[in-house]
């Protein structure tokens, strides 16, 4: 089953890295760097800091902490335990498939980029839900930026899904752990 599972994995691979056209290599590996995005993360910092100035820092601080998870569970844990390929560093590609030129590390099961975009989405999602109204269009976000990574051959289709869901679930997490800290120090200082 396992196997079957790599094969449609792989074949879709080869599917979706195949749909690429020459301009838009240079705005895909953009879109998938860090860098690229800083000005949008400000954005977010300002709207989050006008909405909530006396709590930001524990959303601040739940962005932080779901990003160290999420990220350690993929790079940390997933790939170096894993072992899989990255596509653009398998010999059995090296005709068949698209990259634009740079791989990354020897593994890549499974997607941080993935991880760490939908973890920061679910994490904003759930803790200013009703505050931001264009929160959900993160999600979008998220999947586009974890699409550029197959785009440019540096993931298959199962590393991005199964980061995804390790990102939202260190959301998730970290949403959980920020509402519980915080109720149980107003309650400590409300005790006083």
């Amino acid at each position: 089953m396992i196997e079957q599972i790599k094969n449609w994995d792989e074949e879709l691979f080869l599917k979706l890295n195949a749909l690429h056209v020459d301009w838009l290599d240079e705005i895909a590996f953009q879109m998938s760097q860090t860098f690229a995005w800083v000005p949008f993360y400000a954005i977010i910092v300002y709207f989050i800091y006008k909405v909530e100035p006396k709590n930001s820092w524990w959303v601040f601080g739940g962005i932080a902490l779901t990003i160290l998870m999420a990220d350690q569970v993929t790079s940390g844990f997933m790939k170096p335990f894993f072992e899989r390929l990255r596509p653009c560093h398998d010999e059995r590609w090296s005709d068949g498939m698209y990259n634009y030129g740079r791989c990354g590390g020897l593994y890549g099961f499974a997607s941080s980029h993935a991880a760490n975009t939908f973890g920061f989405a679910t994490f904003l999602n759930l803790k200013m839900k009703g505050k931001l109204r264009f929160l959900p269009w993160l999600f979008l976000w998220a999947a586009v930026i974890s699409y550029t990574r197959i785009y440019l051959g540096v993931h298959y289709p199962m590393d991005v899904i199964v980061g995804g869901l390790v990102g939202a679930l260190a959301g998730f997490i970290s949403w959980f752990i920020v509402v519980f800290v915080r109720r149980e120090i107003l309650k400590l200082i409300l005790k006083d």
